[in-house]
C-alpha cells in the first residue's frame, strides 16, 4: 500500500510543494520531544519549589560537601577515572600542595601545580598566580588525567613513569625522591 502524498502551500511561489515523510517524521518527533522536555522541566521546577526548608538545607549541604576536598574523595575519583599509578598521583598532589595547604590549591583548586595547557585538551578556567585555576578541585583531577593520557601513556612501569615525571614535570632535581618519601610517609600504596 502506497501512502498518499502530503503537500503544503508555498506562498512565495504560489505553488504546492510535496513534503517528504522523512522530514514529516523528523519534525513531528522533534515537536513531541520539545513538548515533553518542557512538561518534564515544569514538573522538576514544581518539585524544587515545593521542597520544605529542611529538604532545601539538606540539598544545599549535599551539593556543597560534594565540592569540598578531602583525600578520600581524590582516591575515589582516581579509581573511577582509572588513572595509572594513582599512589604516585596522590603523592604528587600532597607534594605540590604542601599537604593541601598551598595558596595555589586553596585559591586555584589546583592539586598538581599545573600550568594552563596550550597544546592539549584541558579543563582550566584560566591562569592565576602563574598557575592554572579551576572552578573545582575535580576539574584539576580531570586535567591531570588529560595530561597523563597525552604525555605519560608511554610509561609502562612505575619506574618509567617516575623517570618521565623527574625529567619533565618538575623543576626540582629531587622530585622523584620526594615522591618516594611521600608515598612511604603516607602509606599511599595501601589506598589502592
Amino acid at each position: 500500500m502506497k501512502l498518499p502524498q502530503i503537500y503544503y502551500y508555498y506562498k512565495k511561489d504560489l505553488d504546492l510543494k510535496a513534503i517528504s515523510y522523512w522530514k514529516l517524521g523528523f519534525y513531528s518527533s522533534l515537536a513531541v520531544f520539545v513538548v515533553f522536555m518542557i512538561a518534564y522541566s515544569y514538573g522538576r521546577i514544581d518539585q524544587i519549589r515545593n521542597l520544605s526548608d529542611l529538604e532545601k538545607d539538606i540539598l544545599i549541604v549535599n551539593i556543597n560537601s560534594r565540592n569540598e576536598f578531602d583525600q578520600d574523595k581524590l582516591v575515589v575519583m582516581l579509581k573511577d577515572l582509572n588513572v595509572r599509578f594513582p599512589h604516585i598521583v596522590v603523592a604528587q598532589s600532597r607534594l605540590e600542595t604542601g599537604g593541601y595547604r598551598s595558596r595555589i590549591f586553596k585559591e586555584n583548586n589546583n592539586l598538581f601545580g599545573m600550568k594552563q595547557a596550550t597544546v592539549r585538551v584541558n579543563t582550566a578556567s584560566g591562569t592565576q598566580h602563574n598557575h592554572a585555576y579551576y572552578d573545582t578541585w575535580r576539574e584539576s583531577v580531570y586535567d591531570y588525567a588529560f595530561y597523563q593520557t597525552r604525555y605519560l601513556s608511554g610509561a609502562k612501569t612505575e619506574s618509567e613513569y617516575l623517570y618521565v615525571l623527574g625529567q619533565s614535570y618538575a623543576e626540582d632535581p629531587n622530585y622523584v625522591t620526594k615522591l618516594h618519601n611521600e608515598i612511604k610517609k603516607g602509606n599511599l600504596r595501601s589506598l589502592f
